[in-house]
């Protein structure tokens, strides 16, 4: 059984490992806040658990093994978000810091009978993939709200940021996932976009957050 601090690990070095590959014990303790010699004794751990491959003053690679284990983690995080969000009414920045407590019972029932109540979901609240029982994603190819065009119609897919903070600036803007988005003018100074989409017909949207909405063109 791992422990909480393992967990806790292995959910960081697969989302770095995401954005840049391998990833190195400074960047790892920078992330999780904790002293380069804790973060070295941890992953000497690992390496002994066939989690990840390790060598002093070399990047930490997750082994196949480690990523399966990381995923079935990520799982019943992302499980337990969707059901607060849909089952429980809660607001969907708020399910973050609820599914980090919940996704370390160690229940492989609860997290079963939860995804069948979901009716076996492949998305997150937030738009990212479940992983399904043996730790695999379905990841789809979605843009970048900031790369479509000028009278181009989107779907909003997901969105690449889920802190508490920029979920509720897209409540007050009342953009939700789901919606249908019309590019109307892209300005080339600084790439801002103005945009329609339900009963809003003239929204302005900064670079920064359309860098982070995730879209589908619609045929």
């Amino acid at each position: 059984m791992k422990t909480f601090t393992e967990e806790n690990y292995l959910k960081a070095l697969y989302y770095l490992s995401a954005e840049t590959g391998d990833v190195g014990t400074f960047e790892l303790s920078k992330h999780l806040q904790i002293k380069m010699p804790t973060v070295t004794s941890m992953m000497k751990k690992f390496a002994e658990k066939n989690w990840v491959i390790y060598e002093s003053y070399k990047p930490i690679r997750l082994t196949e093994k480690g990523r399966e284990e990381a995923a079935l983690i990520i799982r019943k995080h992302r499980l337990t978000e969707l059901f607060l969000a849909e089952k429980m009414g809660i607001a969907w920045h708020e399910v973050h810091n609820i599914a980090e407590q919940v996704e370390h019972i160690n229940s492989p029932l609860f997290f079963e009978k939860m995804d069948e109540i979901l009716g076996y979901p492949k998305f997150d609240p937030h738009g990212a993939p479940i992983p399904d029982k043996m730790g695999s994603i379905e990841r789809k190819e979605y843009l970048k709200l900031s790369e479509c065009k000028p009278g181009e119609h989107v779907k909003l897919a997901a969105v690449m940021n889920s802190s508490k903070e920029f979920l509720k600036f897209l409540n007050q803007k009342e953009i939700a996932l789901g919606i249908v988005i019309e590019i109307l003018e892209k300005e080339p100074f600084d790439n801002s976009l103005r945009i329609s989409y339900q009963n809003k017909t003239n929204e302005f949207i900064s670079s920064p957050v359309s860098e982070k909405l995730m879209v589908e063109k619609i045929d």
